[in-house]
């Protein structure tokens, strides 16, 4: 029926009724906070993402323990070694930064669910996220020897105490390998959050500074997705699902409302996690320093729009804000 029998603002005269109609909410829970671990003895501010840190594992701790009053109950780490090497080596050594960030986790809290990011670029000396041969002029990642040493790392935090794994380097075939390596070894138990569809994206910037990872040659276009591309997102996530992915992702988020809207329709029993990558939280923090921005009104609407979109969750680096933002029920 139309105007003026029908008043759509009649529903929206009100803050009560318009919170009772709202069709979709952000939730704390709906948010997952990423950590960067590091070596040493001394934490680091991340210049590039203000209020993250570079955590060492003295101060670790005191983060978890600070999570868990604020309600935050997952987080999804991020290492940077004392050394890097041609095959990443501290990515699935026992005593590696992740391995022990795990324990310590779980010591402090065992009912903080950990996530580990399963990927080579933050551990390598060339920023690549698998094996390259540099003694060839194009010194492209050797697909299959990755798949090889993304079953040593996934295992690794698994044998840690790792709730979930999760594979960000794009490489074809990691899920099959990692799903095969850790049923092999008894952890059947744990899931696989693939990063299925992740774009060779420009807002990675501050986070490649936060893990000192960028690439030192080239770029990573032969393995990440073309921003220009959504129908090759279906093939990308279909893939990771038939090979035993547990939770498909799109990376990053924000501009790529519409592939996660498309994933959700073709795969809705699939969950579906949605990135909010450094980029698009920086570009936020640093128009609202500039007085440009209210940065509570336009983080809460661009995660809003990520979960309308169709994510059942959001990794964010807002997270700590949503927790104290949703205390304040002010419309």
């Amino acid at each position: 029926m139309p105007f003026p029998q029908t008043r759509l603002r009649r529903l929206r005269s009100h803050a009560t009724i318009r919170r009772l109609v709202q069709e979709t909410h952000v939730q704390l829970a709906d948010c997952m906070l990423p950590l960067f671990i590091r070596h040493g003895t001394r934490s680091f501010d991340v210049s590039t993402m203000p209020g993250h840190k570079q955590l060492c594992l003295a101060d670790l701790p005191q983060e978890i323990e600070h999570l868990i009053q604020i309600g935050i109950h997952s987080v999804l780490l991020f290492g940077i070694p004392e050394t890097k090497d041609a095959l990443g080596l501290d990515s699935y050594a026992p005593d590696g930064s992740i391995q022990r960030a795990i324990k310590i986790i779980k010591k402090i809290c065992p009912n903080m669910y950990v996530i580990t990011d399963v990927c080579f670029c933050e551990y390598t000396h060339h920023g690549h996220c698998g094996f390259v041969d540099e003694t060839t002029e194009a010194k492209a990642v050797d697909n299959d020897r990755t798949l090889e040493l993304l079953k040593k790392q996934a295992v690794s935090h698994a044998q840690a105490g790792a709730d979930m794994v999760a594979p960000s380097g794009h490489i074809d075939g990691m899920v099959h390998a990692i799903r095969s390596a850790l049923d092999a070894h008894h952890y059947q138990h744990i899931p696989i959050l693939s990063y299925s569809v992740k774009y060779a994206s420009a807002f990675y910037g501050p986070f490649r500074a936060a893990t000192e990872g960028a690439p030192q040659f080239g770029n990573r276009k032969t393995y990440q997705m073309n921003p220009a591309n959504s129908g090759e997102a279906i093939r990308e996530a279909e893939l990771d699902i038939l090979e035993g992915a547990d939770i498909i992702m799109v990376k990053p988020a924000g501009v790529y409302l519409d592939v996660i809207y498309r994933l959700k329709q073709n795969f809705p029993q699939i969950p579906v996690a949605a990135y909010q990558v450094s980029g698009e939280f920086s570009m936020i923090k640093a128009a609202a320093e500039k007085g440009w921005l209210d940065e509570k009104k336009v983080a809460l609407e661009s995660l809003l729009a990520i979960k309308r979109a169709g994510a059942d969750f959001i990794i964010t680096y807002f997270a700590r804000e949503v927790a104290h933002w949703l205390q304040d029920n002010t419309d």
